[in-house]
């Protein structure tokens, strides 16, 4: 009988599911829209049950349309954004924010609300945030937690369960209570490579009832990516979904981090590749048989994505994001998204498209920017500075408005990520980690112009994985592993993604990205020191 998988990914904006068979060929894929509610004082918030909704709804599609019999899919994983999912008893949602939106009850990865009660957590200097890199993050979970108690205590003690969103949407599919190790281990402070909490953290930052509590709210049974979960899909999830009950649940991942399991062995050896995942924000996977301790980079993180290896997680707040801001900003953008539509084409798309016309060639393109700079950093520096307050840098915009101007500003914006990734792999050479390669997922570095900026800039071998969706095949790879199919992720990683193509930098252009380079970390230090001046005036 035939076994099929179904890895689903829930990102900022979309819930996708995709059906795979043994040898992690996508058979098809759906996808629904995710609703998000933003308002002033980096307010991003979800609903869970609409979550939840979308994604019985991809399950149903992509099953439907794979043309399989419902019956033979043997597992199902999950990968979703770092987000905080607040629950109280049953099946209540609690408001993270306005309470006359009760369904509002997930705090989403992006929100910044809790930068204060970061920058309280990281002046304590604990010693669990060596492991995430030496500053926790506003993203991250317990500053988060720490807002909630401190601003919405009704909300804080009514709550029974706080999730990261994968492992609420387990808990929905199993009814198990199990957190993944790759969610708590890197955005909860759960050190997996002891397998315990720490009280003290806890206690001292503010949150000490829930080590009273003996940490039941936030998860007491951790279990490694890709462990089976209760007893497999419950009868409700399986109605909801149009499977059977029983098809093994597994334990899931982050979705940045799927994106990394879907890669980074494609060509054999995880720890020699670093992925790479390009979406609205990004995330850099770096695999490690020991643990390196970089500055500004989260982690070492223990069995977060290959069971039994060390994780180093960096990435940058804003990048597909910050290009459709860079984009939003230039008066051609109105004349060009006409163009774009004319064409059947996405505004990026068509820019890249004519990047290519204009230039000959993907790395000629970047003589379009001569004269501009940009330093993409509009949401913070992610890493290596771990800096929520830094902002983006323009550098050489002038009075040009027509669709060309746009295209250059476009490239310089690809380049300007570029140089932040090879400003993190720099940085993790430097502390033990080194990679050879590159592996790109995620929609934004789909167009060859992207794939090739990126290798360029960063000075190193872009790989593209055969799956089209390499973050779903992470997922679905867990489910794989849960259902007996693989023994165990180490084995499911290199049977089931394999490299398509690969793009080597660009000898020509290796000067023009030095000079380049060494300009974006100017301008990036030049900002900084301004800020820091700018402050000292405040205060």
């Amino acid at each position: 009988m035939a076994q099929y998988l179904i890895g689903v990914d829930v990102g900022t904006g979309s819930a996708r599911a995709g059906v795979f068979d043994a040898a992690g060929q996508l058979l098809a894929t759906a996808k629904r829209p995710v609703e998000m509610h933003r308002e002033d004082g980096g307010i991003a918030e979800q609903s869970s049950e609409q979550v939840w909704g979308a994604v019985c709804a991809s399950v149903r599609e992509a099953v439907s349309r794979a043309g399989i019999d419902p019956a033979d899919v043997a597992g199902i994983g999950f990968d979703a954004t770092c987000s905080l999912v607040v629950r109280g008893q049953g099946d209540q949602t609690l408001s993270v924010g306005d309470p006359a939106h009760p369904e509002r009850d997930i705090i989403v990865w992006m929100d910044h609300r809790a930068v204060g009660q970061a920058e309280r957590i990281n002046a304590q200097g604990h010693e669990v945030l060596r492991y995430v890199g030496g500053r926790i993050s506003p993203e991250m979970e317990t500053p988060k937690l720490l807002w909630l108690a401190e601003n919405r205590p009704d909300v804080y003690a009514q709550a029974v369960h706080f999730f990261d969103l994968t492992d609420f949407l387990t808990w929905k599919a199993s009814g198990a209570l199990d957190r993944s190790a790759c969610t708590v281990t890197c955005k909860w402070t759960y050190l997996a490579h002891e397998g315990r909490w720490d009280a003290g953290y806890f206690r001292q930052i503010g949150l000490g009832d829930l080590a009273d509590q003996d940490f039941a709210r936030i998860g007491q049974s951790v279990v490694d990516p890709g462990t089976a979960l209760g007893r497999g899909l419950t009868a409700d999830a399986a109605t909801e979904m149009g499977l059977r009950p029983g098809v093994a649940v597994a334990a899931g991942l982050i979705d940045a981090h799927a994106g990394g399991v879907g890669t980074v062995a494609a060509g054999g050896d995880a720890t020699a590749c670093l992925g790479y995942v390009f979406g609205t924000s990004s995330c850099t996977m770096t695999t490690t048989r020991d643990p390196a301790f970089v500055p500004g980079v989260w982690g070492p993180y223990y069995s977060a994505m290959v069971p039994g290896a060390w994780l180093n997680e960096g990435g940058q707040s804003a990048a597909g994001a910050a290009i459709d801001q860079l984009i939003q900003l230039h008066p051609a953008t109105a004349e060009a998204g006409a163009l774009a539509q004319a064409a059947g084409k996405s505004l990026p798309q068509w820019l890249a498209d004519r990047a290519l016309q204009l230039a000959g060639s993907a790395s000629a393109a970047t003589r379009l920017a001569d004269d501009l700079h940009v330093v993409p950093e509009f949401l913070g520096n992610r890493a290596p500075f771990a800096d929520p307050h830094a902002r983006a840098v323009i550098m050489g915009q002038g009075m040009e408005s027509g669709p060309d101007s746009l295209v250059a500003l476009y490239v310089a914006g690809i380049c300007g990520l570029g140089y932040g990734l090879r400003q993190i792999i720099e940085t993790q050479a430097e502390h033990g980690a080194p990679i050879a390669t590159i592996s790109v997922s995620g929609g934004a570095g789909a167009h060859p112009l992207t794939r090739q900026l990126l290798a360029d800039a960063a000075a190193r071998p872009v790989e593209i994985t055969e799956c089209a969706e390499p973050v779903l095949l992470g997922s679905a790879m867990l489910g794989a592993v849960a259902a007996g199919v693989y023994p165990d992720l180490r084995t499911a990683m290199p049977a089931m993604s394999r490299i398509a193509t690969s793009c080597a930098p660009d000898v020509a252009s290796r000067r023009v990205h030095d000079l380049r380079y060494a300009a974006f970390l100017r301008l990036q230090q030049a900002a900084r020191e301004i800020r820091q001046s700018m402050a000292g005036l405040a205060g």
